[in-house]
């Protein structure tokens, strides 16, 4: 069942479902009931607005009630699935009722790949389709996202007149679905110039910044709301972020910004997401992982999620009002020195720089054989997680 269906306009319309549903499985006991969505009866009760005669509430109550837990012998097992456990009731949660949580992560390495070869079993694939390599370019990938990747490189091979699968196809696949579909734009050619070294940053900040992934691909053509992209791929997966990892994002994040100073004297809106995100990492660092020393090992909960509307509609902060102005201070200067890096390197490999540009204009994308290419071997990488895209 899902937990959606027992909420109805009428009070007491759920609560007598959820009598109804627990009465069939103690007939027909033993018996497995499985409830999805649970979150959308079980939220924490008087959670804001509305008295306790509100439906979602009553039939919570009834739900409750029914798994007390307190008679023998009823071979009733309820299994549950949400996706927000955070706003669960606290009673569904007690020993009787829910007291067994099992967590479902998104699969590792290993796990993508086993998937994959599940969903590549019906279609026709190339033999030598390296599933363990595009297993690792999928990192965060949940097995939906799989599938669904699946189905795309199935679709972009039928459309060429393919009779297999190939790994292009996959990689054409994957580019779609991570940055969006490719758009038709007709850019001056100072607008391509601009963009090719804005990328061109992006990529020789990544390139050399001590600790950051490898470098896949650098393109700028247009694709969804960005006009270009410069994309990373992790060669494992990681699960722990070091404070000089998440510093050489920043750079990366500003290579962009600062090509454009660098080169046209100028600042342009393409960096925009740049900006915003580079911002939310840095709030992070100091309010959420105490990487600051104007701050310090403090938990200030900035850049944060928020919470489900209504759980509290106000909140009362614990925080000084000197100690949040030291910690926009702190944002600020984890921004500054970022850019002051980006430009430094950019300065001192100003040729790398050049060169990938122009060959950005002149072929729009380039993989990964030739950024090396161009700008070298990368040096020593220091531990370094995650994935990332940076976008005009």
């Amino acid at each position: 069942v899902s937990a959606s269906e027992f909420v109805e306009m009428f009070v007491g319309v759920g609560a007598s479902r959820v009598r109804d549903l627990f009465e069939r499985a103690k007939a027909s006991a033993p018996s497995i009931m499985f409830v999805d969505e649970l979150d959308a009866v079980g939220r924490q009760r008087f959670a804001g607005l509305g008295g306790g005669n509100d439906e979602r509430e009553q039939t919570l109550n009834q739900l409750l009630v029914e798994m007390d837990g307190f008679e023998p012998h009823q071979d009733v097992i309820v299994i549950a699935a949400t996706n927000r456990p955070d706003v669960l009731d606290p009673a569904l949660l007690r020993p009787g009722r829910f007291d067994r949580q099992v967590t479902v992560g998104l699969p590792d390495r290993r796990g993508r790949e086993a998937i994959l070869r599940i969903h590549t079993r019906g279609i026709p694939v190339a033999d030598d389709l390296d599933l363990e390599g595009l297993a690792a370019a999928t990192p965060g990938f949940s097995g939906a996202d799989l599938a669904n990747l699946v189905n795309e490189a199935a679709l972009m091979a039928a459309r060429k007149n393919k009779k297999i699968v190939e790994r292009i196809d996959f990689d054409e696949a994957l580019d779609k679905i991570v940055l969006g579909t490719e758009r038709a734009m007709i850019m001056s050619e100072h607008d391509k110039r601009v963009v090719a070294y804005h990328e061109a940053g992006h990529a020789v900040a990544a390139h050399f910044s001590p600790g950051t992934d490898p470098l896949r691909k650098v393109s700028i053509v247009p694709r969804g709301q960005s006009l270009g992209v410069t994309i990373q791929a992790p060669e494992e997966d990681r699960f722990n972020y070091s404070r000089a990892y998440l510093l050489a994002r920043l750079t990366v994040m500003m290579g962009g910004r600062a090509a454009e100073k660098l080169v046209f004297n100028e600042m342009t809106t393409g960096a925009q997401n740049d900006l915003k995100e580079a911002t939310l990492l840095a709030r992070r660092m100091v309010g959420l992982w105490g990487m600051s020393d104007e701050v310090g090992p403090v938990y200030l909960g900035m850049g944060e999620q928020h919470v489900f509307l209504g759980r509290e509609i106000m909140q009362d902060r614990d925080v000084a009002e000197a100690t949040l102005e030291r910690a926009d201070e702190a944002v600020q200067r984890l921004l500054r020195e970022a850019m002051e890096r980006a430009e430094q390197l950019l300065r001192k490999y100003r040729d790398k720089l050049d060169a990938l540009a122009e060959a950005l204009i002149a072929e729009e994308t380039i993989g990964q054989e030739k950024i090396t290419e161009i700008l070298g071997a990368p040096p020593v990488p220091s531990a370094a997680p995650a994935a990332a895209a940076d976008s005009v």
